[in-house]
């Protein structure tokens, strides 16, 4: 049976250096971000309930998807971050659910509970950071203002939501080399 570790935390805390852990571990990890963009690329289900629900002036001419357009409406407020959320995740844990398989899966999902797939976890870790860093983190990332920034943190949940629905928590506030350390020695407790 697969065992299942649910990653997840708030946008910015740098997930994405924990899934580099994985890789040279050759733990098989699943980027729910990438399922995302799949499951609403032209011509899918996902996108065209994402259109009903934000409206067709997030289609590009050729009827791809506006990605800032969508963000705009969709960050704006935790209502329409919950319409997202309530639209494009059951298309996304879809695609989860079809990915499955080995002996061990990292799980990248910054919406692990929200989709309720945290249910098929063994075990779930979330990953946190300090704001600022977040902040920077996320302007240089996604190349936009800090205003934008901020719209998308604050569009997602508190260190405390993590830190009292996760297994384990592990912070990203030092160097590459340190977290790599700190997180391959988390996987081992996990996975022994």
């Amino acid at each position: 049976m697969t065992k299942v570790i649910g990653l997840t935390g708030p946008t910015g805390a740098g997930k994405s250096s924990a899934a580099a852990v994985c890789k040279k571990l050759s733990i098989k990890h699943i980027d729910c971000d990438i399922l995302a963009r799949k499951a609403v690329e032209k011509g899918t289900n996902g996108l065209n309930a994402v259109v009903n629900a934000f409206g067709n002036d997030i289609l590009n001419s050729d009827g791809s998807l506006n990605r800032k357009v969508l963000a705009q409406k969709a960050f704006c407020d935790r209502m329409s971050t919950q319409l997202l959320n309530e639209t494009l995740l059951p298309f996304i844990k879809e695609l989860v659910l079809k990915e499955i398989e080995g002996d061990v899966v990292l799980l990248d999902a910054p919406t692990l509970f929200e989709s309720g797939i945290n249910k098929i976890c063994f075990k779930t870790v979330a990953v946190l950071s300090d704001m600022e860093i977040r902040l920077n983190r996320i302007m240089k990332r996604d190349n936009i203002t800090k205003d934008a920034a901020l719209l998308r943190i604050n569009a997602g949940k508190t260190d405390d939501f993590y830190i009292k629905n996760c297994d384990f928590v592990i912070y990203n506030n030092k160097d590459e080399q340190t977290f790599n350390n700190e997180f391959s020695n988390l996987l081992r407790e996990i996975l022994l």
